[in-house]
């Protein structure tokens, strides 16, 4: 061998793990694409409110996740579908991970998966190859990728089209939502909103509930894919009572496939090649210090925010851990405050719809169901303040947990020890939020002064205290409480406040104690107002309004005292009765010439 040959083979040995690397490597390591489409303005169909938000939230989740292209469509004709699906596998072509994800209407015909255009009519069963695609089209364009294929299709809604599409032939089966399939090619996964066979809910927000439990997971760093489709069928099973199970078709092998790589540095993985694997998955679970540091600065400045956008990105985030169950209490003492709300509107809404009928002499019927109403929203809006109360409370007792468990050890470092000296840091704060005690532990129950200050603000929403909430269960208190038994029929020990007390006041949606206006005050509704007199009347020591009295002029009383004075007239005599004719009528009269 010369020269030359000999450093050819250098040059060889010395590329071979290069190129063992390159082959070898995960499939998040390379290039990642994606196609978002969203389909709503449905021309021949009822449009569809959420998709095009879906597609919002996914494609804002994947570039966050670090996606090299990721595309997004909106409402989609059939022309340009298809030009989106050609070009689409042409960047598949060059990429090791390529996703789809299809939100809209779809269907089933003959075993066949179909996704639908806006602008399609499927006016008969037939048209359906020309005017939709199939979701072995959609397949092919990403096919080309070299390491993973991903379809997501959030389009197992009720399809509208199938109820008044034409039969060409009575024996050609159209089912509800999409057919199973079964990938033909490796490391292939085809991800149903609901499992092949039913349908999936739209929800009641602007984001269906499939989506929305997609972004919390799929943009994990690290999270197996078959983790990520688990925790969305867990939370979406729960969101809508059991009734939709999203469903995963495919299989991968046996090592992880994260769709976001995990943040590991290359000083890790070279101190570390041959590590077992518990012990690596102990250092996984438990984040470095500078990690979790980050994670509370993301927190608090959520905290901060104080809306649900804000704490859901956190939770996106940072989906499991001591600082997501924080978050997730946060959540719930929003949405409980914002049910609290709706329910006080409907109930408001309820009285005022029994106020109007009674006012207009409705008939017996209609009075007894709004009556029925007003009674059903009363108690929903007992039970929202109720919810809201306990939401608060735990976030509140979660919060200051969190705070005591993270500023005890600085001060306990801060200590001098016995000899006089500062004592020195083992280790950062930060380490010590792996220790900080579950959220979600049962709450203790509140003290004597929170528990008095909770009676009193009930007490002063149904009208039975005047007083402020101040915590001290006092005189004016303790009349309240009494107040407050006589009205509502019960018998609490007024001597303190109790927690059957609370949760009786609780129930009583509206004013119990009867209003009582000072002087000068009349009732107005559930307020006292100023009582306001007419024009020449004023108010009396009874506050009723009495007319003033005018006083005459000095000529008017002479005139009235002469006219006293003066002697009666004498009586006009009588007719005789020998004048009157018979029958009481006038009596005769003659005149002489």
């Amino acid at each position: 061998m010369g020269l030359h040959g000999f450093v050819n083979l250098r040059r060889i040995l010395f590329l071979l793990p290069v190129l063992l690397l390159f082959f070898c490597q995960p499939a998040w390591a390379g290039n990642r694409v994606a196609l978002v489409i969203g389909n709503s303005a449905y021309k021949n169909a009822a449009p569809l409110s959420n998709p095009v938000n879906d597609a919002a939230i996914v494609e804002a989740t994947l570039k966050n996740a670090g996606f090299d292209v990721v595309q997004t469509r909106q409402d989609l004709q059939a022309i340009e579908m298809r030009r989106t699906l050609r070009d689409f596998a042409d960047q598949a072509r060059d990429a090791d991970v390529a996703v789809i994800y299809y939100a809209g209407h779809g269907m089933e015909i003959e075993g066949t998966n179909y996704l639908i255009p806006v602008d399609a009519t499927l006016e008969r069963d037939t048209d359906v190859y020309d005017e939709a695609f199939s979701l072995d089209r959609v397949m092919l364009a990403i096919e080309p990728a070299r390491q993973l294929r991903l379809v997501i299709l959030d389009a197992c809604r009720n399809n509208p089209f199938s109820e008044k599409m034409k039969r060409t032939v009575g024996s050609r089966s159209i089912s509800r939502g999409l057919a199973r399939i079964e990938p033909a090619t490796a490391n292939t996964l085809v991800a149903f909103a609901a499992k092949a066979g039913s349908t999936a809910s739209d929800g009641n927000s602007k984001n269906s509930p499939y989506a929305a439990a997609l972004v919390k997971y799929i943009g994990t760093p690290g999270l197996d894919l078959r983790r990520v489709f688990g925790f969305v069928r867990d939370d979406v099973m729960k969101a809508t009572g059991n009734r939709q199970e999203p469903y995963v078709y495919g299989t991968l092998g046996g090592d992880d496939v994260p769709l976001v790589p995990a943040k590991e540095t290359a000083k890790e993985t070279a101190k570390e090649p041959t590590r077992e694997p518990a012990k690596e998955a102990a250092k996984e679970a438990a984040p470095s210090p500078t990690l979790r540091s980050e994670i509370r600065r993301d927190y608090e400045l959520a905290l901060q925010v104080g809306n649900k956008d804000a704490l859901n990105f956190f939770i996106v985030q940072y989906p499991d851990g001591y600082y997501a169950s924080l978050a997730k209490l946060q959540l719930a003492k929003i949405d409980a405050e914002e049910k609290r709300v709706a329910a006080a509107e409907k109930a408001r809404q309820a009285e005022q719809e029994q106020a109007r009928l009674v006012n207009e002499g409705a008939q017996q019927m209609q009075l007894a169901k709004a009556a029925s109403d007003l009674k059903a929203a009363q108690e929903a809006r007992a039970a929202a303040e109720a919810a809201k109360e306990t939401a608060q409370h735990q976030a509140a007792q979660a919060e200051q947990r969190r705070v005591a468990a993270e500023t005890a050890p600085a001060a306990k470092n801060a200590a001098p020890s016995a000899t006089g000296q500062p004592q020195e840091a083992k280790a950062n704060t930060d380490t010590k939020v792996a220790a900080l005690p579950n959220p979600q532990a049962p709450v203790p129950p509140p003290s004597p002064a929170e528990l008095a200050k909770s009676v009193q603000t009930e007490l002063r929403r149904v009208g039975c205290l005047t007083g402020s909430a101040s915590g001290e269960w006092d005189a004016a208190s303790r009349r309240s409480l009494e107040l407050f038994n006589q009205s509502a029929g019960t018998k609490f020990d007024t001597k303190t406040a109790s927690a059957d007390a609370l949760d009786a006041i609780k129930l009583k949606a509206a004013r119990v104690c009867p209003l009582i206006c000072g002087s000068g005050l009349k009732r107005d509704g559930d307020r006292c107002v100023k009582i306001a007199c007419a024009a020449g009347y004023f108010l009396n020591g009874d506050d009723e309004c009495e007319k003033r009295k005018v006083r005459q002029a000095p000529s008017a009383r002479l005139e009235r005292r002469e006219r006293e004075a003066a002697p009666a007239r004498p009586a006009r005599p009588e007719a005789s009765a020998s004048n009157k004719p018979e029958g009481g009528g006038m009596p005769f009269m003659f005149f002489l010439p």
